[in-house]
Order: C-alpha cells, then sequence, then structure tokens
C-alpha cells in the first residue's frame, strides 16, 4: 500500500464504533477523522525519548483517509503523541482504528488517557511484532506495565483499541471485546488530555480517534 500524501507534513514538536458501549458516556461522543488535513490544527505534538522527533500527516488509503506517523527511525525509546487539545477529563472512553503498516525495531499503536506531560499518563499499545496489547502507567518519565494480553495483532490488517477509565479502574477493548482490566490510583486526576501514540520507527495509520467523557 503506497498512500497518496495530502500537501500537508507536521514535523513532531487519533474510529472506535462498537467496543465501548456509546451508552456508558454521559455526553455524545466525539469522533474525529482526518478527512481533511486542517483537522490537524486541533492537535499538539510531543515525543518523549530520544532520536528525532515524529511526523505526522494526513494520507489517502485504499479506503479514505488517515492520520499516519512516518517517521521510521528505529530509536526503541522514542515515543511520539498526537494531543487532542479541545478535550480534557478524567474518566473517558478513548478509541482508535488503526492500522500498523511497518517497522522493524516496533509495530504498534496507542491511545493515551489522562495526559498531563509526556512523562505523566496511562497508555494502552497493540503491537503487532509482539501480538500483544498491555497497558502502561507513566510517572514522572518511568513507564511500568500495570496489564497485558497475548491477541493476534495483524500488521497490514485494521483494528480498534480503546480505554475506558473510571476512577481506579481501567479497562481495554480490543476489535470489539473487552480483553483485561486492570485497577490502579498513582493518577487519578485531575483532568488530563487524550489522543494517540506510536513507538519507534512504527509507521502506522490512523483512521479516527472517537472520545467520550465519563464525568
Amino acid at each position: 500500500m503506497k498512500p497518496r500524501v495530502l500537501r500537508y507534513l507536521l514535523p513532531l514538536c487519533v474510529c472506535f464504533l462498537t467496543a465501548c458501549d456509546p451508552t456508558a458516556s454521559h455526553s455524545s461522543p466525539d469522533v474525529i477523522t482526518f478527512d481533511t488535513a486542517k483537522r490537524l490544527d486541533d492537535f499538539d505534538f510531543a515525543s518523549s525519548g530520544e532520536g528525532r522527533t515524529g511526523e505526522w500527516l494526513v494520507i489517502d488509503n485504499d479506503t479514505g483517509r488517515a492520520l499516519a506517523q512516518i517517521n521510521t527511525e528505529p530509536d526503541e525509546n522514542r515515543l511520539s503523541f498526537a494531543i487532542y487539545r479541545p478535550f480534557s477529563g478524567r474518566d473517558v472512553y478513548v478509541s482508535t482504528r488503526f492500522m500498523a503498516i511497518s517497522g522493524t525495531v516496533d509495530q504498534s499503536a496507542g491511545v493515551f488517557v489522562r495526559f498531563r506531560s509526556a512523562g505523566d499518563y496511562y497508555a494502552v499499545r497493540a503491537n503487532a511484532l509482539e501480538n500483544n496489547v498491555n497497558l502502561y502507567r507513566v510517572v514522572a518519565g518511568k513507564r511500568q506495565v500495570i496489564g497485558g494480553m497475548e491477541v493476534n495483532v495483524s500488521s497490514q490488517a485494521w483494528h480498534i483499541l480503546g480505554i475506558v477509565a473510571r476512577e481506579d479502574r481501567l479497562t481495554v477493548m480490543f476489535d470489539g471485546r473487552e480483553i483485561f482490566v486492570a485497577t490502579d490510583r498513582r493518577l487519578p486526576g485531575p483532568p488530563g488530555k487524550v489522543g494517540l501514540l506510536t513507538q519507534a520507527d512504527s509507521m502506522t495509520w490512523f483512521e479516527s480517534l472517537k472520545i467520550g467523557s465519563l464525568d
């Protein structure tokens, strides 16, 4: 698959339609799509770790348009973030429909919640090289796995990944089903940002980002 790139490229300085029940939200969910590169104006971009920053752009693909992270520098510690600026919340659900395209160090896609900085947040990440989904707590830049499961994460195929964060309960969803639940009290609030992430040399396409508030 060779994407046709729109004329909009940003150096680095997210569609979850079924897995979470929208009736659990206390507000109508927002679905952010990337049918126009203008939508990237709603995002801030950040990174952590070493190496060059990521590059995010809107591409045309076989099924429509998507947000893509295309920096393939193989630094395993580099995380690239697309932070949705208009929304903040503590109890939320967030999901994305994604495709892992390539990567030799990593082929991953993730969503994050309660993001205060590139060193403080929760994130769930699906990895097509390792065939797993892991949940991470990041505090003061230190990352720890607090939940995980082996699942089939195929490269070059669309998947749906999501997280429901309510108080100290974190429910992880993959391809329309709940796969595990973790509890953690380290990042209870205040409200934080949500968005998308990739790691290392992952080239990943994100078709859309779905956000609902549970507050």
